[in-house]
């Protein structure tokens, strides 16, 4: 199998049983509807899990341009491969969720919510303020690749690596992923989003594209300060993009921050006016 090849099959793996078990719950008259948040991190865990042990040794299974571009901005992964490696990613996502889509024929024209339906596909605030979604799918990242690449410095009995990994998406999951639905992976978001565009699903409404930046853009630069603080915080490689980023992160961190507490001050003040 070649690398293009095992990142389509490990992506398109990743979203039938992610995209999956959201559409199970979220969706009208399954057997799994209402059982909530705990099934869908595992679920995704596990569909983690699932995608690492089918292509993790063809190509590490990246399944993430977060994580190819990760690694590639630390010199850890050639550059030349980057765009068929995202290629590859974004395609067996979108065939994933096409997946998807058939499996639950029967279950989209019974589901009245087309926000409901987009969730089977992509991620969405549960409060819209995008530097601050933008924030949330940041950190969610920086602790996925910082992860995998302290979880690589462990050794393990053969085969249980995938396990690990996967309880690594499921801790995201359960602690970091309210606030926007984590999807901390570029593929997994935009993917399932352009199929949602293009698929005839009945009373589907829109695919929210105005959002559609935060879920690639978030990750991207979590994912490569994630391997970039790593590498100076465990191997005291302080490169001047190590700075740059830091100061980038930095930024952004305080202005939603500061951007928030106004906000807060703002609805306090015409609470209080209104007594």
């Amino acid at each position: 199998m070649s690398e293009f090849l095992a990142e389509v099959v490990g992506t398109m793996i990743l979203i039938i049983f992610g995209g999956g078990v959201v559409a199970g719950v979220v969706l009208k008259k399954t057997k799994a509807e209402g059982e909530g948040w705990i099934v869908i991190t595992i679920g995704w865990g596990l569909a983690v899990t699932m995608a690492i042990y089918a292509v993790g040794s063809i190509t590490g299974a990246h399944i993430n341009p977060a994580v190819t571009i990760a690694l590639a901005a630390i010199g850890d992964f050639p550059f030349e491969k980057v765009p068929v490696y995202i290629i590859g990613q974004m395609l067996g996502a979108f065939i994933g969720a096409v997946v998807v889509y058939l499996l639950y024929l029967p279950h989209w024209a019974a589901t009245e919510d087309g926000g409901t339906k987009l969730a089977v596909f992509s991620t969405g605030p549960a409060i819209r303020s995008p530097l601050s979604n933008l924030v949330t799918e940041l950190i969610g990242t920086f602790i996925l690749v910082f992860g995998l690449m302290f979880i690589g410095t462990n050794e393990f009995t053969g085969g249980l690596n995938p396990l690990v990994v996967g309880a690594l998406i499921t801790a995201i999951g359960l602690s970091l992923g309210a606030p926007t639905g984590y999807a901390i992976n570029p593929a997994r978001d935009l993917g399932p989003r352009i199929a949602h565009a293009l698929l005839p699903i009945a009373g589907k409404g829109s695919s929210d594209w105005e959002y559609s930046w935060i879920p690639v853009v978030g990750p991207i630069l979590g994912g490569v300060y994630g391997a970039l603080f790593y590498k100076a915080l465990f191997e005291g490689d302080y490169s001047m993009l190590f700075w740059v980023a830091s100061a980038v992160i930095a930024f952004i961190l305080v202005s939603a921050a500061m951007q928030e507490t106004k906000k807060a001050s703002i609805a306090n003040a015409n609470q209080t006016n209104s007594l």
